[in-house]
């Protein structure tokens, strides 16, 4: 299983991805902006954003780890977790 790591292209796709499916500018969103406090996320988004990394990675996050993703911070660990775990 190749692993991942954070570099600035990974971190830009990882962002689109979120910007797409939360319909927010990219300039809009920082490493520790909140999705659901900031950018007015639902759980059904998070849960979307979670899927979307999953397929786009191939990996698998198990869903208790949505208390963790609610900024790209939280985003990245998890899956840099998931990936090389």
């Amino acid at each position: 299983m190749p692993t991942l790591t954070m570099d600035a292209e990974t971190r830009t796709a990882i962002k689109d991805l979120v910007c797409d499916i939360l319909e927010i500018e990219p300039d809009e969103v920082t490493e520790t902006s909140l999705f659901k406090e900031d950018h007015g996320a639902d759980s059904l988004r998070a849960i979307e954003i979670l899927a979307s990394l999953e397929k786009r990675f191939k990996v698998v996050i198990d869903q208790a780890e949505l208390s963790r993703m609610v900024n790209l911070e939280g985003i990245h660990a998890v899956l840099t977790e998931a990936a090389n775990g």
